[in-house]
């Protein structure tokens, strides 16, 4: 069986809100702030994932990510493979599915259809706050990979706010970043 997988840039206090700084909130930007290194390549371990695998997006990040990825066609391996990848969004409303390759649109209950598509291959839950809240809400999470940086906001949405425990799978460092792949404790 396939996995639920939560790829997450998050803060030393578990804050998982505006990495990019691209929502205008005070603590914004802290991912950037820890140079092109601590978030280039393949951060989060893929590997063939990325070619077996389906990647879900919310809406937003989606049309974050199909605005920024496509470009980077020409210079980026990880980029190369990332835009080649199976692709899926979260809505109910209008977008341009062209503007990122091998994306179609999931109107259903996201958690079921993760369910349902999880018995046969992996799904990469990325970025969506909202989202994510959903699935693990749910209980419906199998694997974190969390890209931890080494910063503190002291605000912002937080991955787990009522607290988890986890079981730790492997940590490694990579540049001024550690990842972090755990699962839940059962």
């Amino acid at each position: 069986m396939a996995r639920i997988i939560v790829a997450q840039f998050i803060t030393l206090d578990g804050v998982v809100e505006d990495p990019d700084g691209s929502d205008g909130t005070p603590f914004g930007g802290w991912c950037f702030r820890h140079g092109p290194e601590a978030i280039s390549g393949d951060k989060f371990h893929y590997g063939p994932i990325l070619q077996t695998g389906i990647f879900l997006f919310g809406r937003r990040t989606w049309e974050a990510f199909s605005a920024l990825w496509p470009p980077r066609d020409e210079t980026d391996p990880f980029a190369r493979a990332l835009n080649a990848a199976d692709k899926a969004v979260v809505t109910g409303g209008d977008i341009d599915l062209a503007r990122w390759q091998n994306s179609r649109r999931v109107e259903t209950d996201p958690v079921g259809w993760a369910r349902e598509t999880a018995a046969e291959r992996d799904v990469i839950v990325i970025g969506s706050g909202s989202l994510v809240e959903r699935f693990v809400a749910a209980g419906a999470v199998d694997e974190y990979r969390l890209r931890v940086f080494p910063t503190a906001t002291g605000a912002g949405r937080r991955l787990f706010p009522g607290g988890m425990a986890l079981d730790l799978v492997s940590v490694e460092q990579v540049g001024p970043t550690s990842l972090v792949i755990a699962t839940p404790s059962r």
